[in-house]
């Protein structure tokens, strides 16, 4: 069992949680964007206030490692390695989009998952124009196809729909209906990439000591990057572009 910080800033989410043996004990997000670089370091100050915690005593850090904005995964990343450094602790990498179909495979009353075998769970997280961010996971949250930089149309994944119940979801997923209105796509709202979603598997790896190296780690950008700030301004408030 763990004292871990999770940290999310793959999308326009900003969000930070404590979590004590993969329980959430405080969390902080903000959902408007564009103030990344301002707020993490403040949410994470504000968590272990008011745990009464020091950083070192922290077990681990765990930080989500894209796909998503560059900017974004470049800022949560560099503060989490910035503590690793500080307070010798390691650190974890969650993929944004296994931490979503993660949450939703295990809420399957709250979601209204189909009770059929054949089901499919299909995060996505935009990446501009009609073009997303995805990965396909079985309902024992296996991934079945790898994640892919996609740009959806009215063929998009009839491969996968033909013969399985399909779940869309993730801020990527509302541009898709349109294209994708095959009887067998099921669209789910409001699920975002949120810290508290990562702390299951971030305790998980935490027991299985799947640690990735604090100085050689970058995230899974995916694409090439468009726009960024300077690393020095991640802790002076540098706003995103």
């Amino acid at each position: 069992m763990a004292l871990i910080l999770n940290i999310e800033t793959s999308t326009e989410v900003c969000s930070v949680a404590l979590a004590r043996d993969g329980i959430v004990v405080h969390s902080r997000e903000n959902l408007t964007g564009q103030n990344h670089a301002m707020l993490v370091t403040v949410f994470i100050e504000e968590l272990l206030a008011e745990s009464n915690l020091a950083m070192e005593q922290l077990d681990a850090v765990a930080v989500s490692g894209g796909p998503g904005s560059y900017t974004g995964l470049r800022i949560g990343v560099s503060v989490a390695k910035g503590i690793c450094y500080a307070s010798r602790l390691p650190l974890i990498a969650i993929t944004s989009l296994e931490a979503m179909a993660h949450h939703v495979i295990h809420h399957p009353d709250r979601y209204q998952l189909p009770k059929t075998e054949n089901v499919l769970f299909c995060p996505m997280i935009d990446a501009r124009r009609m073009e997303v961010y995805t990965a396909f996971y079985d309902k024992e949250g296996k991934q079945v196809r790898g994640i892919q930089a996609d740009i959806i149309d009215h063929q998009s994944y009839l491969p996968f729909l033909e013969n399985n119940s399909v779940l869309f979801f993730g801020n990527g997923s509302a541009k898709c209906r349109d294209a994708i209105n095959h009887p067998n796509a099921i669209f789910i709202n409001g699920i975002i990439t949120w810290a508290e979603n990562m702390i299951p598997l971030s305790e998980r790896d935490f027991q299985l000591q799947k640690f990735v190296d604090v100085a050689y780690y970058e995230p899974f950008y995916l694409k090439d990057f468009i726009a960024t700030i300077p690393v020095k301004n991640i802790f002076n408030g540098g706003s995103q572009k």
